[in-house]
């Protein structure tokens, strides 16, 4: 697991695919046990030790995961999500195009989200439909690829599965992802989903600084052009730290 920062009230990794973030039973690897023992070792704490997870990423989507060390610094992350001040960004690979060509121009998607207790998964209903909850994103294209494309997101609500079913309710599902795309979407080599949570923005819980973590997929996605990467700017620093004002 890389970490890419850590003080007394964070510690922020790189998830790598297939792994969850949060375990079921003690002892099965999580980004969670993988946390305590962790901190464990590395301050010589032999009782419990505390990790608050604010957030999540599916087991099989990778990226930037700011975890708490602290039940204070837990509840302001906590505080910082209901009220939308926190900025995720994420990087994914879909079959299908959204535009012919590769653009700066966003795109807006707003939909409603309810979870189809029979088949497991997230689904798209008509607008404002009951027990629905409302999911809004914003997309643009960065690149083509021979399949489909490289798209840039970043979420403005933070549903269950948002991205990956609002991308295969256009039919732009994600590489590799078998939940909402077909079986044949991930090669035998690939591990996890092409979507991966590139950067995480929020504002540090004691300093109430602005804190920017980012983690490229340069080396799980080894067949991405590195030119593909420039669009990123300053993506190969893992922390962008600024003072408050």
């Amino acid at each position: 697991m890389q970490i890419l920062y850590e003080d007394n009230h964070l510690l922020v990794v790189n998830k790598p695919p297939g792994i969850p973030t949060m375990g079921t039973q003690s002892g099965v690897p999580s980004v969670y046990y993988w946390a305590v023992n962790h901190l464990k070792r590395k301050y010589n704490k032999p009782g419990n030790v505390y990790v608050g997870i604010v957030s999540r990423l599916d087991k099989d989507v990778s990226g930037v995961l700011v975890l708490a060390r602290t039940s204070k610094a837990a509840a302001r992350l906590s505080a910082q999500i209901r009220d939308r001040s926190v900025t995720k960004r994420y990087v994914a690979e879909v079959l299908g195009r959204l535009t012919s060509e590769p653009t700066s121009d966003w795109h807006e998607w707003v939909d409603w989200l309810r979870k189809n207790e029979r088949a497991q998964r997230m689904e798209v209903l008509p607008s404002a439909s009951r027990d629905a909850s409302r999911a809004e994103l914003r997309i643009r294209q960065l690149a083509t690829t021979r399949s489909g494309a490289l798209v840039e997101v970043e979420l403005v609500t933070g549903r269950k599965h948002q991205i990956r079913v609002q991308l295969a309710a256009r039919g732009l599902a994600i590489r590799g992802d078998t939940k909402y795309g077909t079986a044949s979407h991930r090669p035998r080599s690939q591990q996890g989903i092409r979507l991966h949570c590139y950067q995480v923005t929020i504002h540090h819980p004691t300093r109430r600084a602005p804190m920017t973590f980012t983690a490229l997929p340069t080396e799980l996605w080894a067949d991405v052009p590195s030119t593909v990467w420039d669009e990123f700017g300053d993506g190969g620093s893992p922390v962008t730290s600024e003072s408050p004002q």
